[in-house]
């Protein structure tokens, strides 16, 4: 309690006035401290919480909450506005945000406070597929978002043509989404971590493995050849006749889309031997038509006859089939019956010397030595 009186018991006014001014100056500070304490809102990044300030602008209260801007920063009202009791400060820091776009990567400079806003100041759609939700909060420490537009992408399969659209981030993703199921050997046009980008045609190729195709193929035979005195040099005549082989081939397929695109040999069988052609090779020379006169054809019109069935009238022929001349005499029979004396064979010999020859045969066997000889009755 305030003792206002001397020691002597008399009222002292200087006491009482000393008195006075301490208590009013306590009162004026106690008005000033409650009038400069503020309560404000500081909301950092959707981060919300209540200030007890006697900072008079924005800028001093934020530096009071230990809030450390940057020039990148966005702060509403500005830093230099003046606060009063209940006002409300909103702080957007700035982040460094690395962003895949479609599959190229940049980094990006954003105040926005989570995703979705960063979305928004990139301006793309709305129905874009995100790697992160849109209330995912960006961190100032740096963030990773990977943004997939939506996409036009035809794709052909199985005979069929679909557009769709998407936003599926690579080829395997779209044709997982689009029920295209792959098989192992199946083929695409693009492949399955390419990235989608927009009117993207895909077409996928079915591949067959396990099918196998058999064929037979000839086998050429040889021909082995034989020199002989006994025929006319230049002659041949075969002995043996040739066959040809067979061998059965085993091919495995690569069917893509039901169309073959390559064969690959995997066993091969012979299952017929070719037969080699014997072919025996005349190397006697031939001596020329002696040139001895014939005498005067007789029966010339009957030989003419068999002649025309014979050899249809040639009376030089030679078809290497061991017969020769118009009436197509034998070795054999030409030499023995005199037919040496004008030439080797009746090819080389004239129309009147193989006649002449001819009416030999003929006065001691007649017209049997000649399959024609028919014809010389009609």
């Amino acid at each position: 309690m305030v003792n206002f009186f001397k020691s002597d018991g008399k009222f002292s006014f200087v006491k009482v006035g000393t008195q006075l001014l301490v208590l009013t100056a306590l009162v004026l500070g106690l008005v000033a401290f409650v009038g400069n304490n503020k309560t404000v809102t500081l909301n950092v990044d959707g981060k919300v919480s209540s200030v007890q300030t006697f900072g008079g602008t924005v800028g001093q209260v934020v530096k009071s909450a230990k809030v450390e801007l940057q020039a990148a920063d966005r702060v509403s009202p500005s830093v230099e506005a003046r606060i009063e009791n209940g006002s409300v400060i909103n702080v957007n820091l700035a982040k460094a945000v690395k962003v895949s776009l479609d599959g190229a990567e940049k980094t990006v400079s954003t105040t926005a406070p989570d995703v979705g806003g960063l979305v928004t100041q990139l301006g793309v759609a709305s129905a874009s597929e995100l790697s992160v939700p849109k209330d995912a909060q960006l961190s100032v420490d740096g963030s990773f978002v990977a943004i997939s537009t939506p996409k036009t992408v035809s794709i052909l399969a199985d005979g069929k043509a679909a557009k769709t659209t998407t936003t599926a981030p690579n080829v395997g993703e779209v044709l997982k989404d689009a029920g295209v199921k792959l098989a192992a050997a199946d083929r695409t046009s693009q492949p399955a971590n390419a990235p989608v980008v927009n009117n993207m045609v895909i077409k996928v190729s079915r591949v067959e493995t396990g099918k196998t195709a058999t064929t037979t193929e000839e086998v050429q035979f040889e021909t082995l050849s034989t020199d002989s005195a006994q025929l006319p040099k230049g002659e041949e005549k075969v002995t043996q006749a040739g066959v040809p082989g067979a061998v059965t081939k085993t091919y495995k397929l690569v069917l893509v889309d039901g169309r073959e695109a390559s064969r690959t040999l995997v066993s091969s069988k012979t299952t017929r031997e070719p037969v080699t052609e014997k072919v025996t090779v005349g190397t006697k020379a031939e001596a020329a038509n002696t040139g001895a006169a014939a005498p005067a054809m007789m029966n010339e019109a009957m030989w003419d006859k068999i002649a025309q069935c014979e050899s249809t009238g040639n009376w030089s022929i030679n078809n290497g089939n061991g017969y020769y001349g118009g009436l197509q005499f034998d070795i054999q029979t030409w030499i023995g019956a005199g037919g040496g004396a004008y030439a080797p064979n009746a090819s080389l010999a004239t129309k009147a010397q193989q006649i002449d020859i001819a009416n030999r045969v003929y006065a001691e066997r007649g017209l049997q030595p000649w399959g024609c000889g028919w014809a010389a009755s009609s």
